[in-house]
C-alpha cells in the first residue's frame, strides 16, 4: 500500500473506545449512574434491552486488552473517561476508587509504550445533572468545566493528550432532538440550548485544562462531520440547511466566528449566551479531532420541522450493517475542507471505522474482508489529503473491540477484535492484524525511505 508512505514518520497509529461501550462495572467502586444507565432501561430504546452493564468487562481486563494494543502495534490509545465513575453525581467530592482505575489505566499504557489520549465527555453525562437540567441548563456547562479540573489534577502529570468532548452534535441533536440517544428528548428549544452549553462547557474545560495540568495539555475538540450533498439542483439550499445542522454550527463558533446566522434563523431558538461567551466557546484549539463515517445525499423535505430535510440512499452504493455508505473520498473531501476553511494547526481523523457480521470461523479465527478494505481505502484517502497540505498527525481506528454501539446494542460490531459477550474472550480479527501489519510497513518505510 504505497500511498502510505506520504504519512509522516511521527504519524500517531491509534485505537478508540468509549467508557460506557467497554468497561461495564457499572454499580462498582462507588460509581454513579449516567444518562445511559437510565436510558438503556427505558423499553424499546436499544436493541433486545441491552444495557452496558458488563460490556467488555473492561474494568477489570484492562490489562488484557493494552496487551493486545501491544499485538497490533499501536502508539495511542483514545479512551473516554466515565465522568459518574470519578464524580457519581457530576459534582462534589472525587471518588477515590473512580480515580485509581483511570491511574492504574494511563501507568498501564505508559508502562506499555502507548500514548494515552484522554476524553472527558463520551455521552455519559451522570444522572443526577440530568435530573437538574441536563445539558440544557447552564450549570452543566460550570460543572463540566470542574470535572475537567479534576481530571487534570489527577493525570495532567501524565497524560498530554485530551479532548473535551466527543460528538456534541450526537448529545445535542440526537439525544435532545431525535430522542434516539440519552436522554431520549425531542425537543428543538432543549437541543438548540444543548448545543450552546456542550460547546460553552467545552471552552471551560479547556480552560481549566491548561490551568490545572502539570504537563501542558494538548487539548482537542472531536466533531462528527458529514459531507452533505443536494440530491438535485431543486435541493441545494436543503443540503446548506444540513451542512449547518451537521458541520458549521460546531465548527464555527470554535473557530471565533459565532454561531451561524442562517441556522439561528433556521432554528428560531434565542441561544442563552452571556457576556465573554464567544471567547470562552473559541479558546484555541491545539488540535481538531474528526469523526467519519459517512456522506449524506439531502433532500428538501418542507414537511418536516426544522431543519426541513432528509437523508436518501444512494441506489446500490456498497453500505456497512449499521446501512451507511462506504464513501472513502469524503474523509478526504472534509480533511481539504478543514484545512482550507478552519486551519486547523492539527487534525486527528479521531474515528473511523465499519461494523459488519462478524463471526469466529470454526478454526478460531475472524474473517472480515470488507472492513479489512474498508479500513485500506480510507487510510489511502488520509494519505491523499496528506500529499495535497492536509496537517493530519493521527488515525485512530474505530473500534478497538466489539462493544455496547449505543441504541443498537451489541448487535453491531465494529471492533478490530471481537469479543464473545458470554466468555468475554477477545480474538483479533483479519482487519486487526491487517491494521497492524499497516503500521508496521509504514514505521519500515519512514525510518527506511525508499
Amino acid at each position: 500500500m504505497q500511498p502510505i508512505q506520504s504519512l509522516p514518520p511521527t504519524f500517531r497509529w491509534g485505537v478508540s473506545t468509549a467508557a460506557y461501550q467497554i468497561e461495564g462495572a457499572a454499580d462498582i467502586d462507588g460509581r454513579g449512574p449516567s444518562i445511559w444507565d437510565t436510558f438503556s432501561r427505558v423499553p424499546g430504546a436499544v436493541a433486545n434491552g441491552d444495557t452496558g452493564d458488563i460490556a467488555c468487562d473492561h474494568y477489570r481486563l484492562w490489562r488484557d486488552d493494552i496487551a493486545l494494543m501491544r499485538q497490533l502495534g499501536v502508539s495511542d490509545y483514545r479512551f473516554s473517561i466515565s465522568w459518574p465513575r470519578v464524580l457519581p453525581t457530576g459534582k462534589g467530592a472525587a471518588n477515590k476508587a473512580g480515580l485509581a482505575f483511570y491511574d492504574r489505566l494511563v501507568d498501564g499504557l505508559l508502562e506499555a509504550g502507548i500514548r494515552p489520549y484522554a476524553t472527558l465527555y463520551h455521552w455519559d453525562l451522570p444522572q443526577a445533572l440530568q435530573d437538574a437540567g441536563g445539558w440544557p441548563e447552564r450549570a452543566t456547562a460550570e460543572h463540566f468545566g470542574d470535572y475537567a479540573a479534576v481530571m487534570a489534577d489527577a493525570l495532567g502529570d501524565r497524560v498530554q493528550d485530551w479532548a473535551t468532548l466527543n460528538e456534541p452534535l450526537c448529545s445535542a441533536w440526537l439525544g435532545h432532538l431525535e430522542g434516539v440517544l440519552a436522554p431520549g428528548l425531542r425537543d428543538l428549544t432543549a437541543a438548540v440550548r444543548s448545543s450552546y452549553h456542550l460547546l460553552l462547557g467545552h471552552g471551560l474545560a479547556t480552560q481549566a485544562l491548561r490551568s490545572h495540568a502539570a504537563i501542558k495539555p494538548n487539548v482537542g475538540l472531536v466533531f462528527n462531520m458529514t459531507p452533505c450533498e443536494p440530491a438535485t439542483d431543486d435541493d441545494r439550499d436543503a443540503a446548506r440547511r444540513a451542512d449547518g445542522h451537521n458541520n458549521r454550527w460546531w465548527l464555527d463558533p470554535v473557530h471565533g466566528r459565532g454561531f451561524p446566522a442562517d441556522m439561528r434563523e433556521v432554528y428560531g431558538v434565542a441561544l442563552p449566551e452571556r457576556p465573554g461567551d464567544t471567547e470562552t466557546i473559541a479558546a484555541p484549539l491545539d488540535h481538531l479531532g474528526l469523526n467519519y463515517y459517512f456522506r449524506q445525499i439531502i433532500q428538501d423535505a418542507p414537511d418536516l420541522p426544522a431543519p426541513s430535510y432528509r437523508v436518501v440512499p444512494v441506489p446500490d452504493a456498497p453500505t456497512t450493517a449499521m446501512g451507511w455508505e462506504v464513501h472513502p473520498d469524503g474523509l478526504e473531501q472534509l480533511l481539504m475542507r478543514l484545512h482550507h476553511e478552519y486551519a486547523p494547526a492539527s487534525i486527528l481523523v479521531t474515528e473511523n471505522g465499519s461494523a459488519y457480521q462478524d463471526e469466529v470461523g470454526a478454526d478460531g479465527s475472524v474473517h472480515d474482508p470488507d472492513r479489512v478494505a474498508y479500513l485500506e481505502r480510507h487510510l489511502e484517502a488520509a494519505a491523499s489529503a496528506v500529499r495535497r497540505g492536509a496537517p493530519l498527525h493521527g488515525y485512530y481506528a474505530w473500534s478497538l473491540m466489539d462493544n455496547f454501539e449505543w441504541a443498537h446494542g451489541y448487535d453491531k460490531r465494529f471492533g478490530l477484535i471481537h469479543v464473545d459477550y458470554k466468555t468475554q474472550q477477545r480474538t483479533i480479527k483479519a482487519s486487526g492484524h491487517r491494521y497492524a501489519q499497516l503500521i508496521a510497513d509504514h514505521r519500515t518505510a519512514t525510518a527506511f525511505p525508499a
